[in-house]
């Protein structure tokens, strides 16, 4: 049996039973946090915590690790909600093509983008694939990261996306974090369909479908509707066919332009609409009548020098916003969510409190893991980070090239 004390917290953050499973609007502001607190783990479960002037005499603390957090914050760890974690090799040399001036669709037009990644993933065993994910997902969760999602949609083929699926299925089961894994079959038309859209719909519903739910691979499905990718009908008869095969919407819609896919999704459940660079009010009133979490990816906006999705008008609507990497090799080479959570802050003008909250209960609302991740309370085991020595909370935005996490409790 483990017990672990962490006493003398400077501040413990998200602590509380009473804490919603999602916040919205003004409420983003409101963050819990008992000041000179401590708190009790006990075989990586909360057993208590509260003031230090408490803490004496509630529990029998022999054989424990004591764990002095003097100047430091406790916080539940970061959750990601939107990443492509498994990728085969990186794109620099289309960073440096963006340098030169060319831009994303550019860069697609000639067989860069999602279609470069596809080609060097195909060329990769299962194996190697794991492998290379798995050292990701070891620096993921020092960075501070306690849950993540991990799409498809490299693999373009029958064989690369099933390949890729059961990938994330073998993460899922050796990693110590919380993995969902998303279908993204319908990510970018390849080559070979690219006279032939209909014939690769199809192949994704008649072909990757049915091998997905036989083998239970994916919780959700995804697909990138957008001018060139996928129109929102082509989007609605995918997710519709995902749905019949068990799998819930999360949909990548509005990076460049708006078509009417959020009211689209949110009419068929979606989970969570994300990228958002673009939105009109129409999205917004759609997003205000749903339980669908809109969902910000600031380090694709840095890397691609495209608009940052406007997350001031979408919780000064009253609406809920949730943060995510957007890891991938191509347009956000990130998997730090201490960056995001900076750019959040001095992008998006969101202040630190937000920030925090679309990282953990928001963002745990958006990988549908509210009753485990997010916020510190009796009886969970989520995991919880701990922060080095820092002069106050909004620090972790303020000094964004420093590393901030001191350990993990997992």
């Amino acid at each position: 049996m483990s017990k672990i004390l962490l006493k003398n917290i400077k501040g413990l953050v998200q602590a509380g039973e009473q804490i919603p499973s999602v916040r919205k609007g003004a409420e983003m502001k409101q963050l819990d946090i008992i000041e000179n607190a401590f708190l009790a783990l006990e075989d990586g479960e909360v057993i208590s915590y509260g003031s230090m002037l408490e803490w004496e005499g509630i529990i029998d603390w022999r054989d424990v690790e004591i764990v002095d957090a003097d100047g430091c914050y406790v916080l539940p760890a970061f959750i990601d909600a939107h990443t492509h974690t498994v990728f085969a090799k990186s794109r620099e040399e289309e960073f440096v093509d963006r340098i030169h001036g060319l831009s994303y669709e550019d860069i697609a037009a000639k067989g860069g983008g999602i279609l470069n990644s596809a080609r060097k993933l195909s060329e990769l065993s299962e194996d190697e694939l794991f492998e290379a994910a798995k050292k990701r997902i070891e620096r993921i969760i020092q960075s501070g990261t306690g849950a993540l999602e991990i799409k498809s949609g490299y693999g373009l083929s029958v064989d690369g996306e099933i390949k890729m699926l059961r990938v994330i299925k073998r993460l899922k089961a050796c990693m110590p974090i919380v993995i969902k894994a998303t279908f993204l079959g319908a990510h970018a038309f390849p080559v070979d369909y690219k006279e032939n859209k209909r014939g690769y719909i199809d192949l994704i519903i008649q072909e990757m479908l049915p091998m997905i739910q036989k083998e239970q691979l994916a919780d959700y499905i995804d697909v990138f509707c957008e001018h060139n990718y996928f129109s929102v009908a082509e989007m609605e008869e995918i997710l519709r066919a995902g749905i019949a095969c068990g799998l819930k919407p999360k949909v990548h819609v509005n990076q460049f332009s708006i078509l009417g896919g959020v009211q689209k999704a949110v009419e068929l459940g979606a989970i969570s609409v994300d990228h958002l660079e673009e939105i009109d009010e129409n999205d917004i009133q759609s997003l205000l009548h749903s339980d669908t979490i809109p969902t910000l990816l600031p380090g694709c906006s840095h890397f691609l020098s495209i608009p940052f999705g406007d997350a001031r008008r979408i919780i000064d609507a009253g609406l809920p916003l949730a943060l995510a990497s957007d890891y991938n090799p191509g347009s956000s080479p990130n998997y730090h969510l201490m960056t995001i959570l900076s750019l959040a802050c001095l992008k998006q003008k969101m202040t630190p409190e937000e920030g925090i909250n679309a990282l953990t209960i928001n963002a745990a609302a958006a990988l549908e893991l509210s009753e485990s991740h997010g916020k510190i309370a009796i009886g969970r085991k989520s995991p919880i980070m701990l922060t080095k020595e820092i002069p106050s909370l909004a620090y972790l935005a303020y000094a964004f090239g420093e590393e901030h996490v001191q350990r993990m409790f997992i």
